[in-house]
């Protein structure tokens, strides 16, 4: 009988199955974005501290905390996310320091907060990368002055509003613009602040070090003390006896101006005022007079009856007189900004060209093509045009250094005056389009650093506010009030000497800055000789464990 084969049941064979659905590009993205949230939310409230230093606030310690956050929020992180925290920091600075242009539109304040805001997302990106540099807070005082260097150049000339050195203009820290100017201030802070933030990471996690952090404590006090050490001259070599006018303007804003004449008729008014003062025996009479920036809206040299408006003010008051005025030409498309020199006798003489005209707001870039997409940018009928020299000129018995209003921001025009011979610098300046808005607070703040950097009484002369008689030690010895007629008079010094940071001129910025550069070249050639570890290595901690 033959054995049945058993016959095997054939195993089952399982159902394909579709592999699980990876989570889409889009979702992974949304995934980051929510845990970079508190890390960029930081970036900005610490942005928005850093603009807290800065007048009209001037709550100057905010600028070492406002360092010391960004460095904490970059340490450890890769270049791009250094980018992202940088711009989450410096948009809110921007938007808050520069509210002032809301005058002009806020579209306009946005539009330049996002412009200076990328040189602080790339200052962010460095700063990451150079944390894991020994010596980091070195490198982040270079970097700051780095990106100010870029950003005071770059685009259209720059902008260089927004200075460390800005913030800190009656401060501990100010005598040291008299040995290297304001990058020199800017260097001092951001050290101080990045010490800080070093003294921070070495007291805590697991690798905590108190007696370092006490010293990195000690660094950024010395730093802040520094300045004390530092002489800033002010002895005079000879006086002059000084008045300054602000005649006011019949309406702050855009349209300040009102009708033609009314504000050099202000102007003329006062100082013939001031004459009749004079002649009662009321006050002294000054050696010269100083007249703001477009205290004629008129062109003297075309209009008759400004000129001879111009004329009577300055001959009743008797001495030299500094006018400023808009000047037609040298053609029909521009105009030229200038203060001149004008004698009760002889009329008209030396006068100054502003050399750096505010782009869209004094002239416009590409005219042609922006001009049809932003109408507003038609109210700019005619561009100013450059000066060519300095604004050093002989009023009286005074050699001074004319500058007209935003130009003290910039290291180079201010100090070409005074290697050029100027014993006293003069702002002229009209501030009435951003009257009670904090901007004439921010340009007062860099004359006084001005007046320390160089060694120099500066006298501020404003049409609307806010004028003033600042030492050459930086201290503000008689100022007016926004938005009133009034006249100062004061005997200031005038001085031939000179201090370092004349005699060093742009060295020191040149040199923190390239070390900067460098310092980033030398980060990623150690990145890329030799793979970081997995983790934070020792000594290497951010703020990951806290914020993602």
């Amino acid at each position: 009988m033959a054995t049945p084969v058993t016959q095997e049941r054939p195993e089952a064979v399982p159902e394909p199955q579709e592999p699980a659905p990876r989570a889409s590009r889009g979702a992974r993205a949304l995934a980051k974005v929510r845990a970079g949230l508190p890390r960029t939310g930081l970036a900005a409230l610490a942005g928005l501290l850093l603009a807290l230093a800065f007048p009209p606030y001037d709550l100057w310690p905010l600028s070492l905390l406002g360092v010391a956050a960004l460095s904490l929020l970059t340490r450890g992180r890769t270049f791009r996310q250094g980018l992202w925290t940088g711009f989450a920091f410096g948009l809110p600075f921007f938007l808050m320091l520069l509210s002032w242009l809301r005058v002009v539109g806020w579209d306009a304040t946005i539009g330049l907060s996002v412009v200076e805001a990328l040189f602080l997302a790339v200052l962010g990106g460095a700063l990451a990368v150079t944390s894991r540099l020994p010596g980091w807070p070195l490198w982040t005082a270079c970097l700051w002055i780095t990106q100010e260097w870029a950003r005071d150049r770059l685009p259209l000339g720059g902008f260089p509003w927004g200075r460390l050195a800005f913030a800190n203009t009656a401060t501990p820290y100010t005598p040291l613009a008299a040995l290297g100017g304001a990058p020199l201030v800017t260097f001092a802070v951001a050290l101080s602040g990045a010490l800080l933030a070093w003294a921070a990471l070495r007291l805590r996690g697991p690798g905590r070090a108190p007696k370092a952090a006490a010293l990195a404590a000690l660094g950024a006090v010395a730093a802040l003390l520094a300045g004390y050490l530092v002489p800033v001259p002010t002895a005079a070599d000879d006086t002059v006896k000084v008045a300054i006018v602000q005649g006011n303007v019949p309406n702050p804003g855009m349209d300040f101006l009102g009708r033609p004449m009314m504000v050099l008729n202000n102007h003329a008014a006062a100082t013939e005022r001031l004459a009749a003062d004079i002649r009662a025996g009321k006050v002294e009479r000054p050696d010269i007079v100083i007249w703001p920036e477009n205290s004629s809206d008129l062109d003297p040299f075309s209009d008759p009856l400004a000129r001879q408006r111009i004329d009577e003010a300055v001959k009743a008051i008797g001495v030299p007189t500094l006018v400023g005025t808009l000047v037609d030409g040298p053609d029909a498309q521009h105009v030229q900004n200038e203060g001149i020199v004008w004698d009760p006798v002889t009329g008209p003489g030396a006068s100054y060209t502003k050399q750096h005209p505010v782009p869209f707001g004094e002239y416009v870039p590409f005219r042609a093509q922006l001009m049809k997409v932003i109408t507003r940018l038609q109210r700019v009928a005619r561009d100013f045009y450059p000066g060519d020299h300095n604004g050093v000129m002989q009023l009286g018995p005074a050699r001074i250094g004319d500058v007209i209003c935003f130009e003290v921001a910039y290291d180079e025009i201010v100090r070409d005056t005074v290697d050029s011979g100027a014993r006293v610098l003069v702002v002229q300046t009209n501030n009435a389009t951003y009257a009670k808005t904090g901007q004439p607070e921010q340009q007062l703040a860099m004359s006084r650093l001005r007046a320390v950097e160089h060694g120099r009484a500066v006298l501020i002369a404003a049409t609307s506010g806010i004028s003033a008689v600042i030492g050459p030690d930086g201290s503000v010895r008689q100022r007016t009030e926004e938005l009133t007629a009034a006249e100062l008079s004061a005997t200031v010094p005038l001085r031939d000497g000179t201090t370092v940071a004349d005699r060093v001129g742009a060295a020191p910025e040149w040199t923190l800055a390239v070390g900067g550069l460098l310092a980033c070249g030398a980060a990623v050639l150690v990145g890329r000789r030799r793979k970081a570890p997995s983790g934070t290595p020792a000594g290497q901690e951010s703020l990951d464990e806290v914020v993602p």
